[in-house]
């Protein structure tokens, strides 16, 4: 049984939901490293915008995290 890589387990949610912050990769994926993995699909061609967000962490304070939106997917 071959396991998907945190890789395509994003880029598959991007394709799907058309975005995905980084509280929703750790929570479905346990991918703690979003960025990084927004990288590698961007060297693979995959266009992806980032939004960064200001919100309220769970103590009330103040708080940014991203979120990454999938613009284009490359022809494969």
């Amino acid at each position: 049984m071959n396991k998907k890589t945190k890789i395509e387990l994003v880029k598959e949610h991007l394709v799907t939901h058309g975005f995905i912050s980084t509280w929703d990769a750790i929570k479905l994926y346990g991918a703690t490293r979003l960025s990084d993995i927004v990288y590698c699909l961007k060297k693979r061609g995959y266009l992806i915008e980032t939004q960064l967000t200001n919100g309220k962490d769970r103590f009330g304070n103040s708080s940014n995290y991203a979120t990454y939106f999938l613009v284009k997917v490359p022809n494969e």
